[in-house]
């Protein structure tokens, strides 16, 4: 509601690529996209509209638990496009799914695999950071792998989500903080995911290789 860049046919898409399977962890979770949602102090203030001098105290998204109800909202003007506000959505889509639905054994055999053999790179931050602490000689070795498989299982549900909306480019997942989990390790976790949670009708998953000219 409010003044948003993102129309509501692409909004209404956006939620729609969530698969039947995975809609099923987010019972009681409502979404709400709104222009900002800002923090002021204790509170947390929604905005009907973009303002400079709000911006600086927005926040991409925040949580409110009502009960054993959640409502979610997402600032939409703090994101430039609908990549960013769809992997918004979708990167709380994959946690509320691991949250309620654990991690899957066949991902985790998956990603594990992968890890032992040295591939380049994760999918996130608290991937990478897990996965370097579950692989060093500190005692809670098994803890750090348990939030490596949680992290990283959120990250491909995202990540898959996002592909059945918009056409993704890999290089379009890039971070600054660390070095992004090669391309043939990250087309196996999609189409892992891909079996975990099919396509609604009407959404299709694929992956292509560019060729390089």
């Amino acid at each position: 509601s409010g003044e948003m860049t993102v129309t509501e046919t692409d909004l209404q898409r956006m939620v729609a690529a969530v698969p039947t399977s995975a809609a099923a962890a987010l019972q009681r979770k409502a979404y709400y996209f709104v222009p900002l949602t800002v923090n002021q102090g204790d509170e947390t203030v929604i905005a009907d509209r973009y303002d400079v001098a709000l911006s600086d105290n927005a926040v991409c998204h925040r949580n409110f638990d009502l009960g054993d109800s959640q409502c979610v909202f997402i600032s939409t003007r703090l994101m430039d496009d609908k990549f960013s506000v769809a992997f918004e959505f979708y990167i709380n889509v994959g946690h509320a799914v691991v949250e309620r639905a654990g991690v899957s054994q066949a991902f985790a055999d998956l990603a594990w695999k992968q890890v032992a053999a040295g591939v380049r790179g994760e999918t996130s931050l608290d991937a990478w950071d897990a996965r370097k602490l579950a692989t060093g000689s500190s005692p809670d070795a098994e803890k750090y792998k348990n939030e490596y498989f949680a992290a990283s299982f959120a990250d491909a549900i995202s990540i898959y989500l996002l592909s059945l909306f918009l056409d993704v480019d890999y290089h379009d997942l890039r971070e600054r903080d660390y070095p992004l989990l090669a391309p043939t390790p990250m087309a196996e976790r999609l189409r892992k995911v891909a079996e975990l949670f099919p396509p609604n009708p009407g959404f299709e998953f694929a992956i292509y290789n560019k060729r390089r000219s």
